[in-house]
Parts: C-alpha cells; sequence; structure tokens
C-alpha cells in the first residue's frame, strides 16, 4: 500500500490549498506537468474540485474565482456560474481576455 499516485483532482485541490496567489488553469497545467490536458479539461476538474472543498470543510471553505477580465477596455466577467474563460468582450468585442484564477479561501 501508500506510494499511490494521486489523482488530477487531488493534485489540483493540494495546489491550490498551497498557493499563495490565485493560479489560472494554464498555471495549473504548468505546475502540476499536465500537459495531456486542456484548459477546459482544467475547468471540468475545478467545478469537481468547488464541491469537494465545500463538502470536506462543512461550508468553511470555497474555490475562490477571481474573475475573467478584458485587457482591453477592463470589462470584469463577474456573473459566471461555473469557471471557464469568455471568448469575448461583451463590451468592445475583444478577444484578449485575461483567463479567471482560482485558490482556496476560508469563509471569516
Amino acid at each position: 500500500m501508500g506510494g499511490e499516485e494521486s489523482t488530477t483532482r487531488e493534485r489540483i485541490l493540494n495546489l491550490l490549498y498551497e498557493t499563495q496567489e490565485p493560479l489560472s488553469a494554464e498555471e495549473i497545467i504548468s505546475l502540476l506537468g499536465l500537459q495531456d490536458l486542456t484548459v477546459k479539461d482544467i475547468y471540468e476538474h475545478l467545478e469537481h474540485v468547488a464541491r469537494t472543498v465545500k463538502t470536506r470543510s462543512k461550508g468553511r471553505e470555497y474555490l475562490g474565482m477571481e474573475p475573467p477580465y478584458c485587457r482591453k477596455c477592463g470589462y470584469v466577467f463577474k456573473d459566471l456560474d461555473k469557471p471557464k474563460k469568455p471568448s469575448r468582450c461583451p463590451r468592445c468585442k475583444s478577444e484578449w481576455i485575461n483567463p479567471p484564477r482560482f485558490m482556496i479561501l476560508r469563509k471569516d
């Protein structure tokens, strides 16, 4: 027993607990060496990670998301119901979007 490889989701969860700054999906892929996964795959894992964090902490912790924003006009995508990077800004139509960034936060 012991020494088993952690699941991808567990590795993402541990990374988000350890980080001092929010991480983008691209940064998660890079830091964990998950080059075989896409950004979309990471967003799907993050949805499950969010539920796991809430359940394990009995609601005391949550997956925080720094929302994506347009680097051209500054529009912030505040009303996203799940993690994703929008393709275009509704205000100026720019595709120059900063991706969402994530970390685990504790409720006060």
